[in-house]
């Protein structure tokens, strides 16, 4: 480590003890399962959302187990206020798998949580991290914010090949959870200080507009389905999403169905039992 590198760290960890977050429920815990449903719920939701979500969450799903055996329909019912369900799908499918395949028992290896359902670089990282204290080279939206505003302050199109030596370089192989913890609530002050620095990263993209667009159509659907305790026809969904284009309506209605987040009985629609 170089003595800027040095410096960095020394200001990243009096950070975190002065400024962390340390009172976030998925803190406090070790457990893989927990630690999943925390990064899963996270992905693009801000902590305050989830914290509420995730205490009601593994109240009703507290284990592994008791998420697999859940009827998907269950999970994606108490899933809403968070939005992108496919998480939730992802989510169910990776405990079906821990459950079935593995015998309840969480691998270790970074490799192997990467093969699980909906477990990218990043999370397959997070888990081993935050779980086991083990030490790999991660990034994520906070994460890119410091080492863009500390080592690239004027970059542009910065590609994340040229931020990952220097976290490999910084990274703390002894306590790697804290140490990530740190970066993540280092990043998240500045974005609220200095803006958005992902903006200079090569691998930003603008978030597509919501309103008016399939997701928006989806997420309905799948809002007007959980709020029903029966299936309900398609004039019923209709109604419950009158601002919809009906022709956009069925074409999304076909592809949730297509991916089993939706079940035709009939001529009538639930989500799955």
């Amino acid at each position: 480590m170089n003595l800027k590198q040095k410096a960095f760290v020394t200001t990243i960890k009096k950070f975190y003890t002065t400024n962390g977050r340390h009172d976030l429920p998925w803190r406090h815990t070790h457990d893989p399962y927990r630690i999943l449903v925390s990064e899963i719920m996270l992905q693009q939701t801000q902590v305050a959302r989830v914290i509420t979500k995730y205490d009601e969450f593994l109240n009703r799903f507290p284990t592994v187990q008791s998420l697999a055996t859940a009827p998907l329909g269950a999970v994606l019912t108490l899933w809403q206020g968070l939005g992108y369900n496919r998480r939730a799908k992802m989510l169910h499918e990776c405990a079906k798998t821990i459950v079935n395949e593995y015998n309840g028992v969480w691998p270790r290896d970074i490799a192997t949580l990467r093969s699980l359902p909906g477990i990218g670089p990043y999370t397959a990282g997070a888990v081993a991290a935050f779980a086991f204290n083990v030490s790999s080279t991660i990034i994520e939206t906070n994460i890119r914010t410091v080492y863009l505003h500390h080592f690239f302050p004027q970059g542009t199109d910065v590609p994340d090949a040229a931020l990952l030596p220097i976290i490999t370089a910084t990274l703390d192989n002894t306590d790697p959870r804290s140490w990530y913890y740190a970066l993540m609530d280092y990043g998240s002050h500045l974005k609220q200080t200095i803006g958005n620095k992902n903006t200079q990263s090569k691998h930003y993209s603008k978030q597509s507009k919501f309103f008016g667009s399939d997701r928006q159509i989806r997420g309905a659907i799948i809002r007007a389905l959980s709020s029903k305790n029966t299936s309900i026809t398609f004039s019923n969904i209709l109604k419950e999403i009158s601002s919809a284009d009906q022709e956009r309506l069925r074409v999304q209605l076909t592809k949730l169905i297509s991916e089993k987040m939706v079940e035709k009985v009939g001529a009538r629609y639930q989500l799955p039992q």
